[in-house]
Order: C-alpha cells, then sequence, then structure tokens
C-alpha cells in the first residue's frame, strides 16, 4: 500500500480504494458541502474532496476522511476487525516513537503576518448545519506546548469566526490546552498555539486521544516512524505538522472571553453557546493548491475520532478481563459513543452476557447501552445488530438496567448531571429455550461478472 505521511498520500490511498469521490460541480461551504458529506457518510458512500468552491477559487474542501470502518482501517493500516488492536497497540506509551523535526515544511510556502492582511472569512471554513452560529473549524488540531512543562499537546477545539483575526475557542476544562492556558493566564500572559489542518489520518486520530504525554508520538506509532514536525514562524510551538495544508498562528489571551455557538455537537444535538477564551490569529500559511480539511459536526468522522477509535481498547481490555470469550468490540457511531457492542466468540454459561455488559459499563461513562453478540452476527453492520436484537431478545428476560448510574451530562437521555440508567441486552443466541436450525447464509458473489454484457 502507499505509504502515507500526509493529507495527500492518504487520499492516493482512498483513491486505490474506491473511497473518494471527486465532486467538481461548485458548491458552497454555507451548508452544502456539510450536506453532501454527512449524506456521503450515513449512506456508506466514498469520501467527497470538494474541487471548485464558490468564492474560494484555488482552495479545495475535504471532509469525513475517517468516517467509516473501511477508510478508519485504511489510515492504521491494517484490516477493519484489526483497527481495535491498532489503536490499543498505539496507545501504549512503549510503542510512542518521538516526533522528526525538520525545517523543511511545505506550508511556510505562502505566510501572511501582516495584521491587516489576515482576514479569516477568505479561507473556506464552513457553516455546517442550519442552526450553527456561525463558521466553524472543526477540523483543526490544536497544537499547544504546557508553559511550565514544556510537554506538547495535540487536540480539537471547535472555533468559530468572530472577526477577521478572532476565533472564539471552546476549550473543555478536562482538556490539556485548558491547563496551559491556565498556567499562562495566571501569569496574564498570553498562550502561543498552532491550528493545523489537513493533516495526515494518524495525526487526526492521535489528537483525538487522551494521553499523558504528546499526541505526536502516538502517530509516530501508528505509522512505525516519527511523524515530521517544525516549529511555528511567530510563535514558540516545535510540534507543527510538517506537511499540514494550512496553519494558523497566534495567541489565546488572557482575561478574555466572548460568547460563541452554539454547533453540532457529537450527541446529535446543538450544543449551547459558550463564553470562551479568544484566539487571535497572527499568521496564515498554507501549501500551494492548499486543501481546506473539515469534520461535519455531530456525524460519523465526529463520533470515531472522539469516541470511538480512542475508546474501544479501553472497552476492550475491560470486557475481555470479564469474559475470555470476548472476540471483537464496537462502538457505533451512529449511535454517538453511547452504545457499544460485544461480541462473544462463544457462550460459556447462560449469565457471562451480563457479566461482560456490567465490565463494559465499568470502562467509561459514557456507555449507557451494552449489546452482546456472538460472532455470526456482523457487529460493524446495523442491519445484522438489529436483526440479533428482534430475533434473539426476549425483552421481559434477557434486558437488565443499572438505575442511578453515572454516565455523560451531554447525553440527553441523562439528567444534567449524567446521572442515568444504564441497559445490558443479551442478544445471544442459544438460551436452552426453544431448538432452532442454523442461521440462514448466502455467499457473496461478484455483481460485476453479472451485470457486464
Amino acid at each position: 500500500m502507499t505509504e502515507i505521511y500526509d493529507l495527500r498520500s492518504y487520499l492516493d490511498v482512498l483513491e486505490q480504494h474506491s473511497q473518494i469521490v471527486h465532486i467538481h460541480k461548485p458548491v458552497n461551504i454555507i451548508h452544502e458541502t456539510a450536506n453532501i458529506g454527512a449524506t456521503c457518510e450515513r449512506t456508506g458512500a466514498p469520501a467527497p474532496l470538494f474541487e471548485q468552491l464558490i468564492g474560494y477559487d484555488g482552495w479545495r474542501l475535504f471532509s469525513s476522511a475517517v468516517a467509516n470502518q473501511e477508510r478508519v482501517a485504511l489510515a492504521l493500516g491494517c484490516d477493519k476487525r484489526g483497527v481495535t488492536a491498532a489503536m490499543a497497540r498505539a496507545l501504549e506509551p512503549q510503542n510512542a516513537i518521538a516526533p522528526l523535526y525538520t525545517e523543511n515544511a511545505p506550508w511556510k510556502r505562502h505566510v501572511i503576518t501582516d495584521p491587516t492582511a489576515i482576514d479569516l472569512s477568505r479561507l473556506p471554513i464552513p457553516k455546517h448545519a442550519v442552526d450553527d452560529g456561525g463558521r466553524f473549524i472543526t477540523g483543526g488540531v490544536t497544537v499547544s506546548k504546557h508553559p511550565e512543562s514544556g510537554i506538547g499537546n495535540l487536540g480539537y477545539n471547535r472555533m468559530e469566526i468572530l472577526g477577521p483575526r478572532t476565533l472564539g475557542m471552546n476549550i473543555n476544562q478536562w482538556r490539556d490546552v485548558q491547563r496551559s492556558h491556565a498556567a499562562a493566564e495566571a501569569k496574564g500572559e498570553p498562550l502561543g498555539i498552532a491550528v493545523a489542518i489537513g493533516l495526515d489520518p494518524a495525526l487526526s486520530i492521535a489528537a483525538g486521544c487522551k494521553y499523558d504525554g504528546d499526541e505526536t508520538q502516538i502517530a509516530g506509532a501508528i505509522r512505525g516512524r516519527g511523524v515530521e514536525v517544525t516549529r511555528g514562524i511567530t510563535v514558540d510551538v516545535d510540534t507543527i505538522p510538517a506537511r499540514a495544508e494550512l496553519v494558523l498562528e497566534g495567541h489565546i489571551l488572557p482575561g478574555a472571553r466572548r460568547a460563541e455557538g452554539p454547533l453540532a455537537e457529537f450527541h446529535g444535538y446543538y450544543g449551547e453557546p459558550w463564553n470562551s477564551p479568544v484566539f487571535e490569529v497572527n499568521a496564515v500559511a498554507y501549501r500551494d493548491n492548499p486543501i481546506f480539511q473539515t469534520i461535519v459536526p455531530g456525524w460519523n468522522e465526529h463520533i470515531y475520532i472522539g469516541n470511538v477509535l480512542p475508546r474501544e481498547p479501553l472497552l476492550m481490555r475491560f470486557v475481555s478481563h470479564t469474559s475470555k470469550n470476548v472476540q471483537a468490540v464496537h462502538i457505533p457511531p451512529y449511535t454517538n459513543g453511547f452504545l457499544v457492542v460485544v461480541q462473544l466468540a462463544k457462550k460459556t454459561n447462560m449469565g457471562e452476557p451480563r457479566n461482560v455488559a456490567m465490565g463494559a459499563f465499568a470502562a467509561h461513562p459514557n456507555f449507557r447501552i451494552c449489546v452482546v453478540v456472538e460472532s455470526d452476527v456482523n457487529i460493524y453492520d446495523p442491519s445484522d445488530l438489529m436483526w440479533a436484537l428482534t430475533t434473539r431478545v426476549d425483552w421481559g428476560r434477557d434486558v437488565f438496567t443499572i438505575p442511578g448510574a453515572q454516565g455523560h451530562e451531554m447525553d440527553p437521555a441523562n439528567d444534567s448531571k449524567g446521572i442515568g440508567t444504564k441497559i445490558g441486552i443479551d442478544a445471544t443466541f442459544d438460551k436452552g429455550r426453544r431448538p432452532y436450525g442454523a442461521r440462514v447464509s448466502y455467499p457473496m458473489v461478484e455483481l460485476a461478472k453479472y451485470l457486464s454484457e
């Protein structure tokens, strides 16, 4: 397979596997590109690369980079069933690979530092969902460094255009960049950061992980070699991805807060507006023929990066401790990270599925529903999962609940503190109630042989 080292080489891999579609019709970045991207994601269509953006000559736009299991596997260099194991290996500290420094960064080809020449509205930053509060950067990776420890960090922060050089930057309290900002703000100092857009998916995936060290090391573990990084032009940040398409440099201002939002969120509803820190842009730099990369918020890729890929290894660790018969796990993106599926290779006793479900709930507060199936069910196929639920579950006997459990505060089914009811579902086959024959199955055929003249 083609070596992946930046977004463009990844697009080549997608091309080789029919996982990209080139859209040459001029499209509007206000809603239209997101509507197309969301449609592609939920229908299983290839990822869209928009070749002509109305009002933004010279720019292209790409979305849905890792929005399904096939593309995630291509990004990680494994097969679909190996995704969880590949992520588990990449997250192990002993597998970390440090980045490689270089001065040769293609994004430094075009640099704007004159404050009067910087205008964020000239970048193809989309307005995604119809009730979003404005135009948001959603696929940008925030690159920062703690002002005291010097440890680098990659992460995601939604950023709304508030002015020609100003972005409202939503920062959750638990994020590493928040601790860096708080340390700088306590001294009355700004925090220099960069926002890298258009990346090797190894970096995009790593940025969605919670990690004690620098997330560039996770990307290195995924690639089996150090990823190339470079120093900022105007900020003291030295781990900016060298092969990004676009980089914004600037400072999070001390003591400044402005309203930003709402934005479509991972749970499928619009998040509320927030009084958020302010990011002032000092430099805009980009490659020749740049590609702007976005994530359709509240949709598949958003869930894969924020919920599925970082948490499936954790889920596997907990449920495998509960049962040695666990074969695979999956957090379906269409359930917004709240439902998990555990597949057993076999079942040694009737109580095993319930124990496995309880192990799943202990793995992460977000997990509210756990469905346990056996190996004949394709856990990546929603229709197969629904088949198991409708043909193998007696809803009076095969379901158990855990009321008053801690979940995610933003889970719409829970109260404002995240307290709600967790549900375990045994959708395994033989429960000793009545005999059944084997499941019907048909071998796949190559339809092209029958459809060609």
